[in-house]
């Protein structure tokens, strides 16, 4: 075969309307995947989050299935200024995009103060360990009491008047007071009286001058 003759096959109608083909299927089926994916997908289409905090629950569901989007909820916490079933927190939050079906996470207002165990502090912390544990939990601090003991030293943690211990449970809404060491002592112990007790001298006791002393009788001779 010659080279002018090889050659001259490639120029053949045929197998260039071969190759053309091949590259119009081969866009096609990409074109069809790139838009068969933003189909499924919905690619480009968004759904605008609206704002659900301070709304009850059943109206924040009603909303969203009307948007073509889901509620859960993910938590609840407890804002005594707002009624129970109230929306605090939603993901994703406000005027975010989402395709339909998205799910949306909310935290509802518990009805009730959560409550939670009192660590354990007394006679273990000072007062600004005990201060910072307890009000990282949540809890309202009241002035603290001094009473006569080492400084800053926790010796108690008092709720209502009352002491509480580790491991009871108090509403978070109950403040709670410190009892915590002054730096000093007391010194007013009660005084005991001491009896000086009566020692034997050895001396011989007082005779009263007007006592007879009988004398032993004298055996006469005869």
């Amino acid at each position: 075969m010659k080279i002018k003759e090889f050659f001259g096959k490639f120029a053949s109608r045929i197998i260039w309307g071969n190759i053309l083909a091949m590259i119009i299927v081969v866009v096609v089926v990409c074109m069809g995947v790139k838009f068969g994916l933003e189909i499924y997908t919905h690619h480009g289409e968004g759904i605008p989050v609206p704002e659900l905090r301070n709304m009850t629950y059943a109206k924040a569901r009603l909303l969203l299935e009307q948007n073509g989007l889901r509620i859960v909820v993910s938590d609840s916490g407890y804002n005594k200024r707002l009624p129970a079933d109230c929306i605090l927190a939603q993901t994703p939050g406000n005027g975010s995009k989402v395709k339909s079906g998205h799910i949306i996470y909310v935290t509802v207002n518990s009805p009730a103060s959560p409550s939670y165990a009192i660590p354990d502090l007394a006679e273990n912390s000072s007062a600004r360990e005990a201060e910072a544990k307890l009000t990282a939990m949540g809890f309202r601090l009241l002035e603290p009491k001094h009473v006569p003991g080492e400084k800053d030293w926790v010796y108690a943690i008092e709720c209502r008047g009352r002491r509480v211990g580790a491991g009871d449970r108090v509403s978070i809404d109950t403040p709670l007071r410190l009892v915590i060491g002054s730096g000093t002592y007391d010194d007013d112990d009660e005084a005991i009286s001491y009896t000086e007790p009566e020692y034997d001298t050895g001396e011989p006791a007082e005779i009263d001058e007007f006592e007879e002393v009988s004398e032993p009788p004298v055996d006469m001779p005869e």
